[in-house]
């Protein structure tokens, strides 16, 4: 393993400069205002926007957008300008709460620089390698909360090209700091795309000094049961050293998942129909679902970066290394998970026992049951298999507790 630990990372005249990455990187500060401008002339952009405004004309529109984008010259502006009161108020209305524990984070941060754990490292930039509960939210809550707590900026997030379906979406996330990583390639392109991305991370934090965000695996584990992809470790070393990437497990804990009811529905629908694939529309409900569903409680939780433990796998051979870091950012994520009554009610539930009871009231169960009752009534199937959706469902809710207990004795 001495060529991963030692080796260095390429020089941005390796690198080609920033051009190289034009396909697939966040915007510029210069090109903000030119995409800005092709945003408002865009026409399907222009639709959503009368949707939200029908009363008033599209100048009147245009010109109170253009108004608010005054002193916006970098992405972190407009994350700060237009993304931060949005996401607040997602919070306020569709959540009964988010909070960030990043205690561990500053506690290595203290121990590192001798410095006071309230104050976070201003120099520091991290790759946050998370559990995947929401394509838009998870991100954007993450960001809210560390410029909240004194981080100096965002992250830069990797955002599927599938799910771009229109130019304006395109600009839009490029505006908010988005890079784009390739789907539906072949083995061939994929390769070549996974080495573009991992040069571009490790440029941004080493050279742009960005934060970066990336979900551990390609996908929602759809029964939350949540594992790091070897191949997502093996990309990231591709452009460079991991250690220069300040890898960061960290967890995101929903109380309650609003597309779980959609998750399930895709279990059956790929039980019945093996062939079965989701269309645009559906990943776009599923946005749509995932941002404005009621969560219930959200936590944030990180773990001590990798650094701290990296050299404990250095000796290993090449094929066990990446799946022994996958399975030790595996056990911090399980860890980190925070657990609500809904979690061992379901484990309960599912094992036909009262286990778990310590962890629950009869107000807690009636409860969730009320809202299990809810989400399956969403479901509209023809042939609705009413006992395996709920089975899918219960599932997702007890596999942190059975993952947090899995960990904690490794």
């Amino acid at each position: 393993m001495g060529e991963i630990k030692h080796r260095s990372a390429p020089q941005p005249s390796k690198l080609g400069g920033l051009e190289e990455f034009d396909e697939i990187r966040p915007y510029e500060p210069e090109e903000m205002k030119p995409a800005f401008e092709e945003l408002l002339n865009d026409r399907q952009f222009n639709v959503i926007m009368k949707g939200l405004a029908p009363w008033l004309p599209k100048s009147v529109r245009n010109g109170l957008l253009r108004l608010a984008f005054m002193g916006v010259k970098t992405p972190l502006d407009f994350q700060l300008r237009f993304m931060k009161p949005v996401v607040k108020y997602i919070i306020w209305k569709h959540t009964d709460g988010c909070t960030f524990d990043d205690a561990s984070l500053r506690e290595n941060l203290a121990g590192l620089h001798h410095a006071p754990s309230s104050n976070p490292d201003t120099q520091s930039r991290y790759t946050f390698v998370s559990n995947h509960r929401d394509i838009v939210l998870d991100s954007a809550f993450l960001d809210l909360k560390l410029v909240s707590a004194g981080y100096p900026t965002t992250v830069e997030i990797g955002i599927g090209d599938n799910l771009l379906i229109y130019p304006w979406i395109k600009r839009l996330v490029r505006m908010n700091k988005a890079f784009t990583v390739r789907r539906g390639l072949s083995l061939r392109e994929t390769l070549a795309a996974s080495q573009l991305m991992s040069r571009y991370i490790h440029f941004a934090v080493t050279q742009k000094k960005e934060n970066i965000w990336l979900a551990q695996r390609e996908g929602r584990a759809k029964d939350s049961d949540d594992r790091t992809q070897e191949a997502v470790m093996k990309m990231l070393a591709m452009g460079g050293d991991l250690r220069e990437l300040n890898i960061v497990p960290l967890t995101i804990s929903y109380e309650y998942d609003p597309c779980d009811y959609l998750k399930a529905q895709e279990f059956q629908q790929k039980r019945d129909n093996p062939n079965f694939k989701k269309s645009r529309q559906d990943d776009l409900d599923n946005m749509k679902t995932g941002i404005f569903g009621y969560k219930g409680r959200v936590v944030y939780r990180t773990a001590v970066p990798v650094n701290t433990w990296l050299d404990e796998l250095s000796d290993l051979p090449k094929t066990e290394y990446y799946k022994a870091v996958a399975e030790r950012m595996d056990r911090e994520i399980h860890q980190g998970y925070e657990l609500f009554p809904c979690n061992y009610i379901a484990l309960d539930e599912l094992n036909g026992s009262t286990a778990y009871a310590s962890h629950y009231t009869d107000a807690d169960k009636q409860r969730f049951e009320a809202y299990l009752s809810g989400q399956l009534s969403k479901i509209t199937l023809d042939h609705k298999d009413e006992a395996f959706l709920r089975e899918r469902i219960l599932t997702m809710y007890a596999n942190p507790v059975k993952n947090k207990e899995a960990s904690e004795k490794k």
